[in-house]
């Protein structure tokens, strides 16, 4: 009888390891990060059409954003003081993007603690998902290390300062190993399901080094899409329930696709009458003035439409 292969246990650091209440300090940090969150930014004048070009524009930018409010709540991650010389260092293009070292003043320089993976995800994707791929190899993670997904959006849906929400957090290393036990034991596929690694892979490796997994067959490119493993999926729905001027995200995502294609004034409204009854049926588990919000929004649409056809 064939033994059953068993999926990749969590990874964390050893509750003995010197910088361990470190580790939890900042996980609950990244945590409620969204409290304490604040940008500069600010957009207006865009297309509700044009909303889902907004992650290629500002995601980087928000990413640099997270990492200067990490800093800023030192209070909550170092209450006593004894990481006064490092601070975490954002290096992109590199794996993890995101470092906690000391700084050139400190007689640690260079020391790495940990790391974080960051991911922006804006809510109003057109995906509906976190589009990003993950591919590094296991052995390049170590156990304190971090991924984490930032959902962020604008605070007024088309415009406004972006706002992120509650992130997902998990170590980088399980999800690394998940990941590849989700392509060669959990997905249905007549093609070679095996996986190629680089060898001779640490933690924190330079910017040259050979450090992603590769798939034998991958002919849809799917490998490292790290949502469409599934382990993201409670967390994702979730995620799209955050309300946005009081609607879940997930009506807005659904109200702009309606819009994204150029689209005859009569298939228009058949969209929006769908759309309509999620909006009727969703009723009985959100309160009543989010719902009557939704539906007030799309009779306004059908009023524009409807002027637009007697001009």
């Amino acid at each position: 009888m064939t033994k059953a292969i068993e999926e990749p246990k969590v990874v964390s650091p050893r509750a003995n390891w010197e910088h361990f209440d470190l580790y939890r300090r900042v996980k609950a940090a990244l945590d409620g990060l969204f409290i304490h969150f604040s940008s500069e930014t600010y957009i207006e004048g865009i297309s509700a059409t044009d909303i889902f070009t907004l992650n290629a524009t500002l995601g980087a930018t928000i990413e640099d954003q997270v990492v200067n409010t990490l800093n800023q709540v030192r209070a909550i991650w170092d209450p006593d003081g004894k990481y006064s010389l490092y601070s975490f260092i954002r290096q992109p293009q590199t794996f993890p993007d995101v470092l906690f070292k000391g700084q050139p003043e400190n007689k640690e320089a260079g020391e790495i603690i940990l790391g974080i993976e960051l991911k922006g995800w804006y809510l109003l994707s057109k995906e509906g998902e976190p589009s990003f791929r993950y591919q590094i190899t296991p052995s390049a993670c170590a156990a304190q290390d971090l991924l984490v997904v930032v959902p962020w959006a604008l605070k007024n849906v088309i415009s406004g300062h972006p706002r992120i929400f509650p992130p997902y957090v998990v170590s980088a290393k399980y999800a690394a190993e998940l990941r590849n036990y989700h392509w060669k034991h959990g997905r249905k596929s007549g093609s070679d399901q095996s996986l190629v690694s680089p060898q001779g892979v640490a933690p924190y490796p330079s910017k040259s080094d050979h450090i992603l997994d590769r798939p034998k067959a991958d002919a849809g490119g799917n490998f490292g899409r790290f949502a469409r493993t599934g382990i993201m999926d409670s967390y994702i729905t979730k995620a799209k329930q955050e309300r946005l001027c009081g609607i879940p995200a997930e009506y807005w995502l659904q109200f702009f696709k309606i819009f994204v294609e150029q689209r005859e004034d009569s298939v228009l409204r058949e969209q929006i009458e769908k759309l309509k009854k999620k909006a009727h049926e969703a009723a009985n588990v959100m309160e009543r003035g989010q719902s009557d919000s939704i539906k007030n929004i799309l009779i306004e649409v059908e009023a524009l439409l409807n002027v637009s056809n007697t001009v």
